[in-house]
């Protein structure tokens, strides 16, 4: 009877263990998605603020499915301010920034040249949970280019800080180097009348490297976030526009800070991995940066070594 026993003991045992094997291989057989993880929280007690630049892709390639895996990154990031571009409305899609807004619980603004009631609408939007102060939109110059501004002026714990989000030309030639240094310069006036005493953060798809001729106006006043937080790193090689469509890498994304005011502690591309086979969440990548405000003149911190 021990004998028994032991004997069907030894073949339950073996029964469980193929069962386990088996299971193993049918788990390592289905596929996973893969989706870029959110950054791990900041250690820092530094107060300051954090953003998100982003191209939308409008509703190309199955806005459904993709907008999931935007507000499921989103939501896990939380940041204070999301610029977005390429955002459409149109029948059967409703507002991109509204429904990520109305998801995330955050506030917004979308600015468009086309007119309101029209059926359809494209433009640029910023996206906000912090409560906000004051809002702008403009229409940038050259006016025959379709180009526009948001602004938002938030309060961060107690801290204004005006944030604004853009789209600029898309051309590769001379025509369109020109035209983005006239809409830069345009973009420059309207953030002079705009922000007031407020810190300043500039956010978009500026299709320019961030060193080039076009954005050098902006680039004398206001710092590359990215840049700055990898400024020993061969940025050469990192690219905004998605690897899966455009051969090479070119980062013409941007998060650009009032250095005076702001200091650029933590930045990384978003969206760089496919949440399904062949799929991505936009032709573009997006950027994620946490900047800190810069201690006042004069205080303990400014002092410190």
């Amino acid at each position: 009877m021990h004998r028994h026993r032991a004997w069907l003991r030894r073949g339950m045992a073996g029964l469980l263990a193929s069962a386990a094997l088996l299971a193993g291989v049918a788990l390592a057989a289905e596929p996973v998605a893969v989706v870029t993880p959110a950054p791990a929280p900041s250690t820092s007690a530094a107060p300051g603020m954090s953003m998100v630049t982003f191209n939308l892709h409008h509703d190309r390639e199955d806005w459904p499915a993709r907008r999931k895996v935007i507000l499921r990154e989103l939501q896990a990031l939380r940041p204070d301010a999301i610029a977005l571009q390429e955002v459409i409305q149109k029948p059967h899609v409703r507002n991109q920034a509204a429904w990520l807004a109305r998801k995330l619980g955050y506030d917004y603004q979308f600015v468009s040249t086309d007119p309101p009631g029209r059926f359809k609408r494209y433009g640029n939007a910023l996206l906000t949970r912090r409560p906000v102060l004051a809002r702008n939109d403009h229409l940038l110059a050259p006016l025959g280019d379709y180009r526009t501004v948001a602004h938002l002026r938030i309060d961060v714990d107690g801290q204004p800080v005006n944030v604004y989000a853009t789209h600029l030309n898309e051309r590769s030639d001379d025509s369109g180097s020109r035209i983005r240094g006239e809409q830069v310069a345009d973009l420059l006036k309207f953030i002079a009348t705009t922000s007031g005493t407020a810190p300043v953060v500039i956010a978009g798809d500026f299709n320019a490297l961030v060193d080039a001729g076009d954005l050098s106006a902006l680039r004398n006043h206001y710092g590359d976030s990215f840049g700055s937080v990898h400024v020993n790193n061969e940025l050469a090689q990192v690219s905004t526009l998605n690897r899966h469509y455009y051969e090479a890498p070119s980062r013409i994304d941007h998060i650009f800070f009032q250095q005076d005011r702001l200091l650029a502690r933590e930045a990384r591309i978003l969206f760089d991995r496919p949440y399904a086979e062949g799929r991505w969440a936009s032709d573009h990548y997006g950027v994620w940066t946490r900047l800190q405000f810069a201690p006042s003149p004069g205080s303990p911190a400014a002092t410190t070594p």
